[in-house]
């Protein structure tokens, strides 16, 4: 392997349970063999409860590389936030929030990202109190979004998200739901920063491979979405 080359290993949507049906184990351990970083593009656990970011955890210690991660809307549902992030970052991993972090010569700018919609159906703030606030909360992750971007000093860099930047990946769920899965605004800013890659998760039934308006490659890696090897997750060569 050219040593110029950084293998990053990504998966979304583990949806870890409480009652530990599903273990991560083996499928960490074989990531970390074929990789040199691990992302997890949010909804680590299925109802953000501390004791499924704990099983998470367990099923970690068999990567034997560095794992970066961002949280999804599931992990909100329990409103146990901030003791699931310390569970997790006590683990040792990277959960970014419009942070960055270099590690094996790449930069990786995380966020979870917020709904909004795309092109002509994107979510305008105009109207009731709620309408407004939903779209200053998608303004608020655009903006976290671009103090990460902010921190990349690397020619190599990826952007990590739950939500989708780009109509291309959530294209196979039901159109009514696409705003629900993403917004636009999280493309513009990425493609004003050029990064390498995008990878989000989120849309289970959308498409694997898309790019932002401007061309940049944006990867849906759910768990659920088909991917060319078979396997659940994907590994980028940058």
């Amino acid at each position: 392997m050219n040593a110029a080359v950084t293998r990053v290993a990504a998966i979304g949507d583990l949806h870890v349970q409480e009652d530990g049906s599903v273990s991560y184990r083996d499928i960490f351990a074989e990531m970390s063999e074929r990789s040199d970083v691990i992302v997890i593009a949010g909804d680590l656990t299925d109802l953000g409860k501390p004791a499924e970011a704990r099983l998470l955890v367990e099923d970690l210690r068999a990567s034997r590389v560095p794992v970066v991660a961002v949280l999804g809307n599931h992990d909100h549902q329990s409103d146990c936030v901030e003791e699931v992030s310390a569970i997790i970052r006590e683990a040792g991993v990277y959960l970014l929030d419009g942070t960055a972090v270099e590690l094996k010569g790449v930069t990786f700018a995380g966020v979870k990202g917020f709904v909004g919609g795309f092109g002509r159906q994107m979510l305008a703030s105009f109207g009731e109190a709620a309408i407004k606030a939903m779209v200053a909360e998608s303004l608020n992750e655009t903006i976290k979004l671009e103090n990460a971007l902010r921190q990349i000093r690397t020619p190599k860099s990826l952007a990590l998200l739950h939500y989708s930047p780009t109509a291309d990946t959530v294209e196979g769920e039901p159109p009514q739901i696409w705003p629900f899965l993403g917004s636009a605004r999280l493309g513009e800013v990425i493609d004003r920063y050029r990064v390498s890659a995008v990878v989000h998760g989120h849309a289970h039934h959308g498409t694997h491979v898309g790019r932002t308006a401007g061309g940049i490659p944006v990867y849906n890696v759910a768990r659920h979405i088909e991917k060319p090897e078979g396997r659940p997750y994907i590994v980028l060569k940058l």
